[in-house]
């Protein structure tokens, strides 16, 4: 009984890790999308309102175009996080399910690395 719970408490804690890795990867992605999208607009207010009919024109088609990626971008981030929770469900889900199969695959991965290692530094 007392295994079982450590397991759990393991399992728990590598979802944990994983959901936070995800999470932090997909804060660095947005938060340099998010600056070039500023910077953006920082260019189309500069060019403020320019007499030049083409230049108005260009700059509400910019403005048009972040718009729609801000919203893009949005809907991405939470289509790639709910995806993300899904697969990390999954797993936990398998491995819950087929234990054994599971130790089964770990260990084919964990030879084959060692293979791999040993095969390198020769």
């Amino acid at each position: 009984m007392e295994g079982t719970a450590k397991n759990f408490d393991q399992d728990s804690r590598a979802r944990r890790m994983a959901h936070e890795k995800v999470q932090q990867l997909g804060a660095a992605t947005s938060e340099e999308v998010q600056n070039l999208i500023a910077d953006v607009e920082d260019l189309i207010d500069r060019v403020g309102d320019a007499a030049d009919p083409e230049v108005r024109r260009l700059r509400a088609k910019v403005a048009s175009a972040v718009a729609a990626t801000r919203r893009s971008l949005a809907a991405g981030a939470d289509q790639a996080q709910r995806r993300a929770r899904q697969a990390l469900d999954a797993g936990d889900r398998y491995v819950r399910e087929q234990p054994w199969e599971a130790v089964g695959i770990a260990a084919l991965a964990g030879i084959a690395v060692g293979f791999i290692v040993s095969a390198s530094r020769r």
